[in-house]
């Protein structure tokens, strides 16, 4: 007997899961044309599998229509069979975008900020994650020993990015117990998201045969390390000209680019609730965790929500190398979200002709109250619930996403808060371990 060829056709949602459904592949085409049936309650799916209380109830259908340049296919190479999946977008049955399509949003912010600045982001995604199974002893943290102890994973995943074309930049053994970094070259904006979707079910696919699992939670424990997922970001010209780049400038950065970080820092506090969208995602944004506490720009920080990152000054090619990194975000958000959030805000600081704030170089936990608000300098929100009481009280990034999608998501997230409080906070660790 014959097994058919099964591919999955999905989009990563508001709880940052890839969901969708597996048809035959030989079906692929057709289906191009007539979408795979999706139903509007499933935004309001949690990643617990509880569902939010919003508007759609049974009634309403909708389609996922995939994107062929979306498609990430090892089968029929060996050892790596049954890995097929190809990502689309969300459409009503008359074909146009639904307003809570994840990529249908990032497309719409990527839209807005090329009509504001003519520019383009180009953008790379970097994923801190943990191997259950694999149980180091402590000295492992960048040691080579501790690269080795999963070189065959490591191994074979880089193999497996390059055969996809997810262009691998590094693999690192990373300081957090048995925890991994991988890293990705930079692309276009949507494909960045893209990638940034496939890695993470590669990761854990590849774990699994490897004995493994992964998990890209938050934070796995109350004394652990956090897993961050860092977006770099550069802008280029539509004749690919860089332009994030200003010798002239004391911190390298261009006036747009400026404007844009600018205005990355001023909103973030209100859209943090889509960067860091879990009840434990807070635990990793606060001082001395080498994540992001406040809403500065800092110079070769990593503690800066916002960091301008070094480069070989002695190298030719400043420009197209120099970028910003957003470090404030974790795996608990559909990359296309946090980006497209990222992007409005970017926006908005062109629109508001933002000067760049201070530039920070210390560390912002020993100033006073008074002192950071004199600076415009302020500390995130500190959970969950705040940080939505943010976002639902901004006009301006309500306005980014409208209202429609700003209930779901408020919806969404209340219902995975009230699951997470019934239980105490080792079982809450455990839940967001086990589902990212």
């Amino acid at each position: 007997m014959t097994l058919p060829e099964l591919i999955f056709v999905g989009t990563t949602d508001i709880a940052g899961k890839l969901r969708g459904k597996a048809i035959p592949a030989s079906a692929l085409e057709q289906r191009r044309k007539d979408g795979v049936g999706w139903v509007p309650t499933n935004a309001l799916i949690t990643c617990f599998d509880t569902i939010g209380d919003g508007p759609y109830g049974s009634f309403g259908d909708l389609v996922i229509v995939p994107d062929m340049e979306a498609q990430y296919d090892l089968s029929g190479r060996e050892g790596h069979g049954g890995f097929r999946l190809v990502l689309g977008d969300v459409r009503d049955l008359n074909g146009g975008n639904w307003t809570c399509c994840t990529r249908s949003i990032l497309r719409s912010a990527l839209d807005r900020l090329h009509r504001l600045s003519g520019m383009q982001l180009q953008v790379s995604f970097e994923h801190e994650f943990q191997l259950a199974g694999l149980s180091r002893p402590a000295g492992d943290a960048f040691a080579f020993e501790g690269f080795r102890a999963c070189a065959g994973f490591a191994e074979e995943l880089l193999f497996a990015m390059n055969q996809l074309g997810l262009e691998p930049d590094q693999f690192i053994r990373e300081y957090g117990p048995d925890q991994f970094e991988v890293t990705m070259c930079p692309t276009n904006a949507l494909r960045a998201s893209d990638r940034a979707a496939a890695i993470r079910a590669l990761v854990r696919e590849l774990a699994r045969r490897h004995g493994y699992n992964a998990t890209f939670s938050p934070v796995v424990a109350p004394d652990s390390v956090g897993n961050g997922v860092h977006i770099h970001m550069s802008l280029i010209q539509d004749d690919g000209t860089p332009a994030t780049y200003d010798a002239a400038s004391p911190n390298g950065l261009s006036e747009p680019a400026g404007r844009m970080a600018a205005g990355i820092a001023k909103y973030l506090p209100e859209y943090l609730a889509l960067l860091a969208p879990s009840v434990i995602s807070y635990a990793r944004l606060t001082p001395h965790s080498w994540s992001a506490a406040f809403n500065n720009i800092g110079y070769r920080d990593r503690e800066a929500a916002i960091r301008i990152c070094p480069v070989n000054f002695a190298d030719d090619d400043v420009a197209s190398k120099f970028n910003i990194e957003v470090r404030a975000v974790d795996a608990a958000a559909s990359p296309y979200l946090a980006l497209a959030a990222i992007a409005h805000a970017m926006a908005q600081g062109v629109e508001e002709n933002l000067p760049l704030p201070e530039v920070t170089e210390e560390d912002l936990s020993l100033c006073s109250q008074s002192e950071l608000e004199a600076r415009n300098i302020s500390r995130l929100p500190q959970t969950l619930v705040s940080a939505l009481e943010r976002f639902e009280q901004s006009s301006t990034v309500r306005g980014w996403f409208g209202d429609e999608f700003a209930d779901v998501y408020r919806a969404h997230k209340e219902s995975e808060i009230e699951f997470v409080a019934e239980h105490d906070d080792a079982e809450t660790y455990r839940l967001y371990r086990e589902t990212y």
